[in-house]
């Protein structure tokens, strides 16, 4: 089995956030790998990953990165591959490492999600492998459709809490 989806993380301190996608590629039985790089202390191990990703199969990259947070951009410079940064709340409420990640220059984008949103940045991920795997877009559906469920059913049992005098 060859990983489609590669999720990187600066540091394994980013384990607790990264690892969200890792479970929702997991659920979709994608193959992925992960690894921790980091643009400022193994620059020649990021610029090697990079360039190789997609002769080893790789077809999305997933890069969370805190602080200065240029590990997503660093790769997104070196590779064809789309790019999912997700900004890793370290400082600053992880504003610093947003900003870091969507302000990239011309020709050189990285796809961001929210700050903290590894979960996002892997249904992103699913979205793009699935605009050419027809089994893939079958199971997103279902679980668009699951998701739409939970709130349908979360309105209605809202409707069944206990009743308050002015509530209409």
């Amino acid at each position: 089995m060859k990983a489609k989806v590669s999720i990187i993380m600066g540091s394994t301190s980013d384990l607790p956030v990264m690892e969200k996608a890792a479970k929702l590629l997991n659920e979709f039985q994608i193959p992925f790998e992960l690894n921790a790089l980091s643009a400022h202390r193994t620059p020649d191990e990021v610029a090697d990953f990079a360039k190789n990703a997609e002769d080893r199969g790789i077809e999305i990259i997933i890069a969370g990165a805190g602080m200065a947070a240029h590990l997503p951009g660093v790769i997104a410079a070196m590779t064809t591959l789309p790019v999912i940064g997700v900004p890793i709340n370290a400082t600053f409420d992880g504003m610093d490492a947003l900003l870091a990640i969507v302000q990239m220059p011309p020709g050189i984008p990285v796809a961001t999600v929210g700050v903290g949103a590894a979960q996002n940045a892997a249904i992103l991920a699913i979205q793009i492998l699935a605009l050419s795997d027809k089994t893939l877009n079958e199971k997103f559906t279902a679980y668009k459709q699951g998701l739409k469920q939970k709130i349908t059913k979360a309105n209605e049992d809202l409707k069944e809490m206990a009743q308050y005098e002015y509530r209409v």
